[in-house]
């Protein structure tokens, strides 16, 4: 709280010169809490920037943080402020608009709570196939994707002959020294080569993403090695597919199981919907006059 004392403090100062600070005499009249900023009838309050700080975060970053919110408060009720009071806008309309999205935002909020406690969150692996199997024309690539294994290590880096012994090795106990050996000394790597990895992922900062012609390297390349300055960058590709063929179903195994979960939810917002309609015509609760 001194903090905040101090940033208020601050920002006065700053903007001592703006007519909206708001005076020891209006300040006096609230009699309930620290006013910081006031546009004709609008008020802010203390209260209201208090979370704005977090802990940890310097003088200086709260200051200005402070400072951007108040000056944006005050933007935002000037122009609130100047539209109140022009003639041609039809402020029963803007009434009507606020109040049809009141309405539909509690239909949308409470929609959302009876989804997610009638939600059937569990999608098995029949379901994600059968909706690959059947759906395969919205799974083509849209970028190179390969299975396999990369290293980037120091050129100063220890047993380099051993990591070339590793990398191609398909022994579950050389993979494991490959791990063990990439977490003490590799500056990024990729070892589970049992996932599909976006090929200019895996690459990226390296001399492999300069590779003009990617697909005609994937389809002749199955281990490679690049030197610069710095680095020795290895590579060994098991597996690829390229941009346009359809996707491996592990590769979207997660997209297809969230959407599955998205229908489930529009299927459930429906139903709620009619029974609410239906439970208040039996219960004649609604009227129609015409």
């Amino acid at each position: 709280m001194n903090r905040l004392v101090y940033i208020l403090a601050v920002f006065v100062v700053l903007l001592n010169s703006c007519e909206y600070i708001v005076s020891d005499s209006t300040q006096n009249a609230t009699n309930s809490e620290t006013l910081v900023a006031s546009v004709g009838n609008s008020y802010l309050f203390e209260a209201d920037i208090a979370n704005l700080i977090e802990p940890g975060m310097s003088a200086e970053d709260s200051t200005s943080i402070t400072t951007q919110y108040v000056r944006n408060w005050i933007k935002k009720e000037l122009l609130v402020k100047e539209a109140t009071s022009n003639v041609r806008i039809d402020q029963s309309e803007i009434e009507r608009k606020v109040e049809d999205y009141r309405y539909t935002l509690l239909a949308y909020e409470y929609q959302k709570i009876r989804v997610q406690q009638l939600l059937d969150t569990v999608v098995t692996e029949q379901e994600i196939l059968d909706y690959y199997e059947n759906n395969q024309a919205n799974f083509a690539l849209r970028q190179n994707i390969i299975r396999g294994r990369y290293l980037k290590v120091n050129q100063e880096a220890p047993k380099k002959a051993d990591i070339r012994r590793w990398i191609k090795s398909p022994r579950p106990q050389d993979l494991d020294a490959l791990k063990d050996y990439a977490f003490q000394f590799a500056n990024n790597y990729s070892l589970e080569d049992s996932t599909w990895l976006r090929f200019d992922d895996i690459t990226k900062n390296s001399p492999f993403s300069t590779i003009v012609n990617k697909i005609q390297f994937l389809k002749t390349t199955q281990y490679t090695e690049e030197t610069d300055s710095l680095y020795l960058y290895l590579l060994k590709i098991d597996d690829y597919k390229i941009s346009e063929e359809i996707s491996p179903l592990e590769f979207v195994k997660g997209d297809i199981r969230n959407i599955i979960l998205n229908k489930r939810k529009v299927e459930l917002a429906k139903s709620l919907e009619n029974e609410v309609f239906q439970n208040a015509k039996e219960n004649e609760d609604y009227k129609i006059y015409r």
